[in-house]
């Protein structure tokens, strides 16, 4: 009896060590799938796992927003109850009966038009001066130039509006000083009010700006104003035939940017204004009517409005641009 369960261990032993080799040799393999992989497959597995975090993030709180907000723009919904179908009433109720929509709309046109020349002509100029390297321009005053656009908006809001003061404001204070007999209400007329708005957005931006514009000089080949010098080009020429030209795809880019930002002003009319003395945009005026009024589907009807006014610059702007390459 003993021999017969010796010789039955003496052949399971074996078979125990076969299948522990063939478990082993499987986790190996599980193991080494990932370095047997295709240099591509690595890259790519890779890529998606730093992409997936953002991804998740751009899809629960940017695509699911939108296409919430698209619904509740069909629906008249005050964020208490039920949202109430009432399909194309917010939109047509925008272009019909809204009166403050127009002053609005034309008050973000104004923002536009004031500030994308403004800005680009301004950030341009200090752009070729630093380029140039004139004497004093050293990087200290490039920092300065930049700080504005770094520090936040609310803050630099809170200054100006203090700078604007019209009894106690430095601006005004200077001016007196100068002999100004009648400083302008900055903050307190209809008529300046928009005005430095604008001042202060064209001071904060500028430095932005023209560090993408320094950017775009800095790839210009020497070689090309030298020729221009041979040719007898002077400054004004080698600007306009050179330097303008060359910069197109950067003026294109920021172009773009501009008006996105002028057509989203916000911030500088919550602090300066709140909206008082016809400085209202239509940003300012999403806002009031979604949690001031608490009128959500008529503020999400309105905010896809300025959506679609921002996507028909962008494409007219694109096509414009394959006009010029033509």
């Amino acid at each position: 009896m003993e021999n017969i369960v010796s010789d039955y261990s003496q052949k399971e032993e074996p078979a125990k060590i076969k299948n522990e080799h063939k478990k082993k040799k499987k986790d190996g393999k599980k193991k080494n799938k990932w370095y047997h992989l295709t240099l591509a497959k690595k890259e790519a597995l890779t890529g998606w796992a730093f992409v997936t975090p953002v991804l998740i993030g751009f899809l629960v709180f940017t695509a699911f927003s939108m296409v919430f907000s698209l619904y509740i723009s069909f629906t008249d919904w005050n964020m208490l109850t039920e949202p109430k179908w009432v399909g194309f009433k917010n939109y047509i109720n925008l272009f019909t009966q809204d009166i403050f929509f127009w002053d609005y709309l034309w008050n973000t046109f104004y923002y536009v038009i004031a500030l994308v020349p403004t800005v680009l002509v301004i950030s341009l100029f200090f752009a070729i001066l630093l380029n140039k390297k004139v004497k004093g321009m050293t990087l200290f005053y490039r920092a300065c130039l930049f700080l504005p656009c770094i520090i936040s908006t609310v803050a630099i809001s809170l200054v100006w509006k203090w700078m604007f003061n019209s009894t106690e404001g430095m601006i005004n204070s200077i001016l007196l000083s100068l002999g100004v007999d009648n400083p302008p209400g900055w903050l307190s007329t209809t008529e300046w009010a928009k005005n430095s708005i604008i001042i202060m957005r064209v001071w904060q931006m500028s430095g932005y700006y023209m560090i993408m514009f320094l950017t775009g000089l800095q790839t210009i080949p020497d070689t090309l104003y030298e020729a221009a010098e041979v040719d007898g080009a002077n400054k004004a020429q080698k600007l306009w035939y050179i330097t303008i030209p060359m910069l197109r795809p950067t003026t294109f880019a920021i172009t773009i940017l501009l008006v996105l930002e002028s057509f989203n002003i916000f911030e500088v009319v919550l602090i300066m204004t709140q909206g008082r003395l016809n400085t209202s945009s239509l940003m300012y005026y999403v806002y009031t009517l979604a949690f001031q009024n608490y009128n959500m589907g008529y503020a999400s009807a309105l905010a896809w409005i300025l959506f679609l006014l921002i996507l028909i610059f962008t494409i007219l702007r694109f096509v414009l641009k394959k006009d010029e390459k033509m």
